[in-house]
């Protein structure tokens, strides 16, 4: 990836999100170091594997972290949406390791793509910006922990609950729009079990749900 000119629909999005945090300098040097690209819903962002050179923050859209276990089956993590961004590869770059997750597009997203170099340079020249990638880390950490222990000690419905919650508030609808094998990849389960619960929730009137659609009723 190569720096691209300044792009003033970027510029924007950050001062819109950013305005209270980073000051005109920092947003002005986001938007002239940055490369912003596009992506559609299910592309790859980042995958398990990839060398972390570049630190990607979110523009517009939103992104689903996920991790996958030694037979290859995905575990969700957390979602990304608009102003966030995954500071575990700015540790893993740190510690010269390859990436341990994927970062797939969960609709239509822009990711603004910064160089390891000066992310590094603006921990040490804006204090706004340091607080901002600790803050962001810590969040990132606590919802880990929150995945794993909504995987050992919650049974499924209170899975598939809390998953179509969350995905309802990052798109900011009730609509959810993912088959019940998108589901059952994300939680780790099988799409007969996935099915299967989500005919109880029908029954339980907590959702509505099609072959390519559930709708929250009672959030």
């Amino acid at each position: 990836m190569t720096n691209t000119p300044f792009d003033i629909t970027c510029y924007n999005h950050l001062y819109e999100r950013f305005q209270n945090i980073f000051n005109e300098e920092l947003i002005n040097e986001i938007c002239h170091n940055g490369q912003l690209r596009s992506f559609q819903a299910g592309e790859i962002i980042v995958n398990i594997g990839d060398d972390m050179k570049y630190f990607p923050l979110v523009v517009s859209g939103s992104l689903k972290i996920l991790t996958e276990d030694d037979e290859g089956k995905e575990l969700l993590l957390y979602y990304l949406e608009m102003g966030d961004t995954c500071a575990v590869t700015l540790t893993l770059d740190a510690q010269g390791q390859k990436s341990k997750i994927r970062a797939v597009a969960d609709e239509s997203t822009e990711v603004l793509f910064l160089p390891v170099s000066k992310v590094d340079e603006w921990m040490a020249k804006y204090k706004e910006w340091r607080h901002f990638i600790m803050e962001t880390y810590n969040y990132r950490m606590s919802e880990m922990l929150e995945a794993i222990d909504n995987l050992a000690f919650h049974n499924t419905e209170e899975r598939i609950l809390k998953y179509l919650r969350d995905k309802a508030m990052v798109s900011g609808s009730k609509e959810i729009n993912s088959t019940h094998a998108d589901i059952a990849n994300d939680l780790h389960s099988s799409r007969v079990v996935i099915s299967r619960m989500l005919g109880k929730l029908e029954k339980d009137g907590l959702i509505k749900h099609s072959r390519n659609k559930v709708e929250l009723l009672k959030l």
